[in-house]
């Protein structure tokens, strides 16, 4: 690589050329900023080290014009002053490193290898971390055996998955896409010998925190107990917020917020909104609140909204608990909605709580599946997350949170449920009343393999509605999707691939709930 180095007093850093050499490195030295300027147009180079005390042009206006004519060109800047106005200068053109005199060779050569190497060594040191970390991760997939098991074993794998997509192309990405397959399927048999203990268990007493956390347990554990403390707080409901996409947003909240409680809760099955944030937010499983709220409850074959009553529901909890909460609740469907509650946020200040429901994710998703642009800009679970971090960071959604957190708000950021990329079809055949949902299915003439299921034929034993004597729900698993036998191979073609939620997964059912306070 061919570095160019401009100082006037560049004869006296000899030794430091003789060094970079012998690192393999082709150092040209230029003794001002318009000797650099001339060079840098003649000739390619990798990197350029200026200093910025030069007679004739400045190295700062050195610097500003290299990185109006070769803005792909990193600059390191070396000075002598320590003033603080010459940093924030430098640092404002978006050098790649400020370094002070005297400078060693070390100093310089750890420097270069920072701007130019980067890459490079975080690629091979991921992947190293990954190949070393790979027998442990298998050996959790086979032995973990509760839900705290689970979370961690989660985290760890979305960790190397997040590390090996920021390094960039690397030769364990499909190994490790091949681990998390494999603990997906141990995670549904997992789930599928405990899930019904622990809805029994949560039915029968809400207040009992050796059961999981599940979504009808949420307010009680998460959002009661700030609360019951006096603080005015904001419950932030991201639909389809993943475990990933929630570590790739975390930096950007990170100038307004501090986290005080990073958590994973279990998603009820199914993993599909009209049952997922019901339970959420009326603090009971889907049958309690058809039964005890049935104009509240929407059956899957009614024709409208299956989430239109999520306000009336968080009253009827706080009622059923005997809480007098002042609260508020808004949906917001595009950029339009959270700029309007960003101007009415003064008049939220008398609230004890304030709900917010951002649909953005959950509709990519769906796009995703409809659009074959969509599906292009999100191929991969790395295209999704950055999609998603991209919506984040130019959203209205980040200024409404940082006006939050400038008045000083609690807030809880979670979700009803994930979704996980399918590629794997099950045959499954249903009359005309079938739900169209492709991780779940509920009905009463319904044939499938039982084998390749979570076949449920108790709905109320599993805090499930019945719509009748012969109601039957089974569940995906892993990374299966059901298709009908009719044009089978166009709709798994079509569907192949896909994100979709309802059934069982880590990324479907373990999902984030965020306990943030705002930075002082």
């Amino acid at each position: 690589m061919t570095i160019l180095w401009a100082d006037d007093e560049i004869d006296l850093l000899k030794p430091h050329i003789m060094f970079l050499n012998a690192k393999g490195y082709e150092v040209v030295t230029a003794c001002s900023g318009a000797d650099a300027l001339a060079m840098a147009a003649e000739r390619p180079f990798d990197l350029i080290i200026l200093d910025e005390n030069m007679p004739g042009i400045s190295g700062l206006e050195t610097l500003a014009r290299i990185k109006q004519s070769l803005p792909q060109i990193p600059v390191i800047m070396i000075t002598k002053s320590e003033e603080e106005n010459i940093m924030d200068q430098a640092v404002g053109s978006k050098i790649a490193d400020y370094l002070i005199k005297p400078v060693n060779p070390s100093q310089i050569l750890l420097s270069i290898k920072k701007t130019l190497h980067s890459g490079d060594l975080v690629n091979n040191r991921a992947t190293d971390d990954y190949r070393r970390e790979w027998p442990e991760l298998t050996a959790a997939i086979n032995s973990a055996s509760s839900i705290d098991h689970w979370k961690e074993l989660y985290r760890r794998l979305v960790y190397r998955q997040t590390e090996l997509s920021d390094a960039g192309s690397t030769n364990m990405d499909e190994m490790l896409a091949m681990q998390i397959a494999e603990a997906d399927r141990e995670f549904s048999k997992f789930v599928v010998r405990n899930y019904g203990e622990w809805v029994e268990r949560v039915m029968a007493d809400p207040a009992d925190t050796s059961v999981p956390l599940l979504s009808p347990t949420v307010m009680r554990r998460k959002v009661f107990p700030i609360l019951d403390r006096g603080e005015k707080l904001f419950f932030v409901l991201i639909d389809n917020f993943r475990l990933d996409q929630w570590t790739t947003v975390r930096p950007l909240l990170s100038r307004f917020f501090t986290v005080d409680d990073d958590d994973l809760y279990c998603s009820i099955l199914p993993t599909a909104t009209q049952y997922a944030r019901n339970a959420i937010f009326s603090g009971l499983m889907p049958s309690a609140i058809a039964r005890m709220f049935p104009d509240l409850w929407v059956d899957e074959e009614a024709d409208e909204s299956k989430n239109i009553n999520e306000s009336p529901l968080v009253a009827t909890l706080f009622d059923r608990y005997r809480r007098n909460v002042k609260f508020s609740y808004h949906k917001l469907n595009d950029s339009a909605g959270a700029d309007r509650l960003l101007r009415d946020l003064p008049s939220l200040a008398a609230n004890d709580l304030n709900i917010v429901v951002i649909n953005f994710i959950d509709m990519l998703s769906h796009a995703r599946t409809e659009s074959k642009m969509i599906r292009e800009l999100a191929s991969t679970d790395a295209a999704y997350r950055s999609l998603t971090e991209s919506w984040f960071r130019h959203s209205a959604t980040l200024d409404l949170l940082a006006a939050i957190a400038a008045r000083g708000y609690r807030v809880v950021i979670t979700t009803d449920h994930g979704t996980v990329r399918v590629d794997n079809p099950v045959k499954v055949v249903g009359d005309r009343n079938t739900n169209t949902n492709l991780r779940y299915k509920l009905g009463k003439h319904l044939t499938y393999n039982p084998r390749q299921v979570y076949e449920v034929k108790q709905p109320e034993r599993f805090g499930l509605p019945s719509t009748g004597v012969a109601t039957t729900y089974i569940f995906a698993t892993s990374r299966d999707f059901f298709a009908y036998p009719n044009n089978y191979n166009y709709y798994v073609q079509y569907y192949d691939g896909t994100f979709q939620h309802g059934g069982i997964s880590m990324e479907e059912m373990l999902v984030p709930v965020i306990t943030l306070s705002a930075k002082q």
